[in-house]
């Protein structure tokens, strides 16, 4: 009976959840702070309460900097979450911490996971188990400043498509003061936001190379291409002069605020940039390099249960997590947040690609690669020294990029 219980859950929603236990059960859901997921979450858990009323959802949440740190001292405390979010590139520092439980086979059919997930699921997979499944993923694209392309005499409906034409409309968009500071960006620079991934998984690609080897194990971005990709990107400040690293603090704020022409980010932004009101903007797909290839960087935040959770908690605990990966989830989730569905079906109707808006990043998704990182804080911490060390200390590309090649390497090597 609990087999089928869980099975209905995950392939249809909560209507079978409101068998259970007589006695009320309450679990903790964590994850970290981020206005348009709270609120989210919040709605879902109202509708899996009216669906399951012996079981109450507690929702806790974190500032983004102490989300890991604050896990793993509550589950040493013992008083750790029962279904927690989690970054797929955090998977193996949990694992290897005791944070989390492998998913049970028979709450969770891997033959089902596997054949109505995108296949990026498969990053949540260790020796041969599930740790966790997506609610939503996320590919990146090039969101742009309808105003300021139209002040400057660019065509709105005709964004960039490819790297020149990007680097184009941002030399005329960038405004300068007379002292030669930036005022307004044509496209920001933000290492630590997004343009990690794109500098690792796109421009690498798109300049003839390869960020590591098809198993993520030996970085391979120390390379000519690499070097060129690395130079293109810093270029963009200090040749090209149409943004600036550090500008009003981060790329969003400085696109939210109408003093960023372009910027790239993920599907998790359209929540933010929904809220926007003094001018219009558009998404299209990442530009295309001059020989029209196109690639893309695909991630998501995954759901997984508690080392420690057991008994009755484990059991509500299930049944959460199959409704938080349902398609009825999924729909409000994409509303919401604006995170694309994980399961195929539900993510790829007409209405999603067709949509100005979802349809470039599930286009993404077609041509994207999903970065398999052993500790992604630290190896993002590699990428930003990278550049910084190019952009603020006039270290060259091709020394900045070996120096980074090298730590990297020895984090992945350390975790293995």
């Amino acid at each position: 009976m609990r087999k089928a219980l869980m099975l209905a859950g995950l392939m249809s929603g909560i209507s079978l959840f409101s068998v259970g236990s007589a006695n009320a059960v309450e679990i903790e859901y964590w994850q970290y702070i981020y206005e348009t997921r709270v609120n989210a979450m919040d709605q879902l858990i109202e509708k899996f309460e009216e669906a399951n009323p012996d079981i109450t959802v507690k929702q806790v949440t974190f500032p983004y900097a102490d989300y890991q740190t604050r896990i793993v001292a509550a589950n040493m405390a013992g008083k750790g979450p029962d279904v927690m979010q989690l970054f797929y590139g955090w998977l193996d520092k949990f694992v290897a911490g005791n944070l989390l439980q492998p998913l049970s086979q028979d709450a969770f059919p891997q033959d089902k996971i596997e054949s109505e997930f995108f296949p990026i699921v498969t990053a949540m997979k260790r020796d041969g188990e599930y740790y966790g499944l997506p609610t939503a993923v996320r590919s990146l694209a090039l969101f742009y400043n309808k105003k300021l392309f139209e002040e400057n005499g660019l065509d709105p409906d005709s964004p960039p498509q490819t790297l020149d034409d990007m680097v184009a409309a941002a030399k005329a968009i960038a405004k300068h003061d007379d002292a030669g500071n930036i005022t307004v960006e044509g496209m920001t620079l933000d290492m630590a936001g997004q343009d990690h991934q794109w500098w690792r998984e796109v421009l690498v690609r798109q300049f003839g190379g390869v960020p590591y080897t098809d198993d993520y194990r030996k970085v391979t971005y120390d390379s000519p291409e690499g070097t060129e990709a690395l130079q293109f990107y810093t270029d963009l400040q200090l040749k090209e002069k149409v943004g600036q690293a550090g500008f009003m603090d981060e790329a969003q704020a400085a696109f939210k605020g109408g003093r960023a022409g372009m910027t790239i980010d993920g599907t998790f932004r359209l929540g933010s940039f929904g809220q926007i009101e003094d001018f219009e903007w558009g998404v299209t797909e990442l530009p295309a390099n001059a020989d029209g290839m196109r690639s893309n960087y695909s991630s998501y935040f995954a759901n997984g249960i508690g080392a420690k959770v057991k008994g009755e908690e484990l059991e509500a605990s299930e049944k959460f997590l199959a409704y938080l990966t349902s398609p009825e989830a999924m729909e409000v989730w994409l509303d919401v947040v604006g995170e694309l569905p994980a399961r195929r079906e539900v993510a790829l109707t007409e209405k999603n690609v067709s949509n100005p808006i979802y349809g470039p990043f599930l286009k993404g998704l077609d041509y994207a690669h999903t970065t398999l990182f052993v500790d992604e804080s630290a190896q993002r911490q590699v990428a930003i020294d990278m550049a910084n060390r190019v952009l603020l200390n006039g270290q060259s590309p091709a020394d900045s990029i070996k120096e980074a090649a090298a730590q990297e390497q020895k984090i992945i090597d350390e975790a293995m």
